[in-house]
């Protein structure tokens, strides 16, 4: 397995080897760390533990490649490595997000914390800049803590309806399905979004813990635009729809409360232009997840 940290203090190679060993509970002997000064026919080529230092600048001091043979046992998580490391080194480990944007990371410290970081790299040289954090790191003071917006958008959220949904237009209407702007795939995108708002909520807004507002009034008006869909669909496509789109609405109206007060609105405007329509604009999470 291979793992790629970068931590804010500099760490020097045997510093490195010792801490890897104490993490993977390894021999000292069984770990190879060499950094961009070492000879590569130096190197313990039969070591259960590689890792390949780097000196960066910036908010971070050295970058870690590290793989683990296979018969090295248990292998633990990147975020457990990443912060049994950062205790063990007493320093801060950042180790990059499955999300999408490059500068989706996530931060350890060596107090147990892990939290959101978003992390910048320059093109033309190693250096990083720690733009923001989601929770306060006392070795950073001065990067701002703030929510990190992007990563709740790209979340890898289950969407099984929407599966079975799409998989039934590819077999039924495979043209359709696979042209870009088409009913049947905008319906499919859209009912991925509508689920994914469902089940993120349902999970207590897991693992974000919160939702972007504008990202929630973007998501009511997906689901406005799936009822202009229905219309344009075949009629088995909008019988499966129309299935799906009852059980996510049963289990939405089952997770919010009623707001025909409209603090919803209030809260989302002007965010949102739309003019809503939806009796999904009268009910609301309760609390409001931002």
């Amino acid at each position: 397995m291979t793992y790629n940290f970068l931590t804010v203090e500099p760490l020097s190679a045997e510093v490195v080897a010792a801490v890897l060993a104490q993490c993977l509970d390894v021999s000292v002997q069984d770990v190879d760390v060499a950094d961009e000064d070492t000879d590569q026919e130096l190197r313990n080529w039969d070591a259960l533990v590689f890792c390949d230092e780097v000196t960066v600048l910036g908010d971070v001091s050295t970058s870690l490649d590290i793989y683990v043979q296979e018969s090295v046992q248990p292998q633990p998580s990147e975020r457990d490595l990443a912060s049994a490391f950062a205790s063990a080194a007493d320093t801060v480990v950042l180790f990059p997000a499955e999300e999408a944007p490059p500068s989706a990371y996530w931060l350890a410290t060596e107090a147990g914390l892990v939290t959101r970081a978003r992390l910048y790299g320059s093109d033309d040289e190693p250096r990083y800049t720690i733009d923001r954090v989601e929770a306060p790191v006392g070795r950073l003071p001065h990067v701002t803590v703030a929510r990190i917006p992007e990563v709740v958008r790209e979340l890898k959220i289950a969407t099984p309806l929407t599966d079975a949904f799409a998989a039934h237009l590819r077999r039924m209407h495979p043209d359709e399905a696979g042209t870009l702007g088409s009913p049947a795939w905008t319906a499919s995108d859209r009912l991925g979004a509508w689920e994914k708002l469902v089940r993120h909520m349902e999970a207590g807004w897991a693992p974000s813990g919160w939702f972007p507002p504008d990202l929630y009034c973007e998501r009511l008006e997906v689901r406005d635009e799936l009822e202009q869909v229905c219309t344009q669909l075949p009629k088995d496509a909008t019988v499966l729809l129309r299935n799906s789109l009852g059980s996510l609405d049963a289990l939405f109206a089952e997770l919010t409360v009623d707001d025909t007060g409209g603090l919803l609105r209030k809260e989302l405007l002007p965010a949102c232009a739309a003019s809503p329509h939806g009796w999904w604009w009268n009910r609301r999470p309760e609390p409001l997840p931002w």
